[in-house]
């Protein structure tokens, strides 16, 4: 594919690239084996251009629920996600507006909405613009209770439509259980009378997840896991 229809438009200059994929490659979840191929095809298609560290914008996989909730969605999200360590990279999140029934969600619109901003910011240079939702930063743990730090708060973190969902606790023993969950200035606190030694916690870990983390931009949160 690479040979027939991409390397025949190397020699053209190009301003940046928008990538939309993800779902025949969750079976490379595992082993880590997608998130060191999926920066390599980027740092790739930067050498072959010849154009320097030109921006590539990328959708991360919409909900879809007719995989199992233990399958490999969400890792393969995780790894999209950690393509953003790469240089001029922008994801839109799209856990919001997929449909669990069909693979090919319909709205498009906010898919585009979502990558135009994070073109505007990455390709064009406009400066103001929050072009990306909450992403995950780091996690202390304060007695029963853990602190989730965030960046892209985009004005600040929401709870959209209500009482923040979405997001699990587990102890050492690494059982998840539903986490209660609340905005207090920057951070989310998360805890659990089920758990009394807080290691880890998650959000949206499910192929089709709930979650209603945004920022004041309307810009959804990135499902992660703290370890």
């Amino acid at each position: 594919l690479f040979n027939a229809m991409i390397a025949p438009l190397t020699p053209f200059p190009i301003r940046g690239a928008i990538w939309y994929q993800g779902e025949n490659n969750a079976n490379r979840a595992h082993g880590n084996v997608y998130r060191h191929l999926f920066k390599s095809m980027i740092l790739d298609w930067r050498r072959e251009w010849g154009l320097g560290a030109f921006p590539f914008l990328f959708v991360q996989l919409a909900n879809y629920g007719r995989v199992p909730d233990t399958s490999t969605w969400p890792e393969l999200r995780e790894a999209q996600t950690m393509a953003l360590d790469l240089v001029h990279t922008g994801m839109a999140v799209t856990t919001d507006i997929g449909n669990p029934e069909n693979i090919h969600p319909r709205n498009k619109q906010d898919v585009g909405r979502r990558l135009a901003l994070a073109a505007r910011a990455k390709a064009y240079g406009e400066s103001g613009i929050t072009y990306s939702g909450p992403i995950f930063r780091q996690s202390t743990v304060e007695g029963k209770t853990m602190r989730l730090w965030f960046d892209h708060r985009g004005g600040g973190l929401s709870a959209h439509g209500g009482g923040l969902t979405g997001f699990e606790i587990a102890g050492p023993d690494g059982e998840f259980v539903t986490a209660e969950a609340r905005i207090v200035g920057n951070n989310v606190l998360l805890s659990s009378a089920d758990v009394e030694m807080p290691v880890s916690a998650r959000y949206a870990w499910a192929a089709a997840p709930e979650g209603n983390l945004f920022n004041k931009a309307g810009l959804p949160a990135s499902p992660f896991r703290t370890a």
